[in-house]
């Protein structure tokens, strides 16, 4: 590669990370409370952003949907947290997502589900709030769905395309629909 594309390279990237800049000051703007050298990639959607904080270097990658379906949800993500391109947080009361943790592109996280109950259609049916805690050093794989009510421990990992019904204990591996424990980083 010639120097002169390297160096349009170089200016291409520097221009990429002041637009994520820009975008996360508009969401400050909007009402958001946004720690210092966080970037949001383009496309990004934030519904009710009073309800988000985000920590210090906190990446959001683009086409992610910060979905908050209610005046009351809360969204908090910690620092130096990662969220993949295509992910949904879908949140009516309250989802954490602690430090030092990726996400994987194309996750789905949700806090609340529909009733199913057999004497209602399902579009008249009541949702059951339960809150979503991620703890820190966590890494959820590609194309994951982590459900209402879930709590997954410190240092856990979650396999790609695993759908987490249950809690998931500190250091743990989860693979699976649904997800299972496999292992342990302590294992490693």
């Amino acid at each position: 590669m010639s120097a002169f594309y390297r160096g349009m390279e170089g200016v291409r990237q520097r221009l990429s990370i002041f637009a994520q800049k820009v975008r996360a000051e508009l969401l400050r703007i909007r009402g958001a409370r946004v720690a210092g050298k966080v970037r949001i990639g383009s496309r990004v959607l934030a519904d009710r952003p009073w309800g988000i904080a985000l920590g210090e270097r906190v990446f959001i990658e683009s086409d992610v949907y910060l979905k908050l379906v209610s005046d009351r949800a809360e969204l908090r993500v910690g620092d130096h947290t990662f969220i993949g391109r295509g992910s949904e947080l879908d949140v009516d009361e309250s989802v954490t997502v602690g430090a030092h943790t990726l996400i994987a592109p194309g996750c789905f996280i949700t806090d609340h589900h529909h009733e199913i109950a057999g004497h209602a259609r399902i579009d008249q049916q009541a949702c059951r709030t339960e809150p979503v805690v991620i703890g820190d050093d966590v890494w959820v794989g590609a194309n994951c769905v982590i459900l209402a009510g879930v709590t997954i421990g410190d240092g856990a990992v979650i396999g790609a395309g695993a759908v987490v019904t249950r809690n998931v204990a500190e250091m743990d591996i989860v693979a699976g629909v649904p997800a299972r424990r496999i292992g342990s980083r302590e294992d490693h």
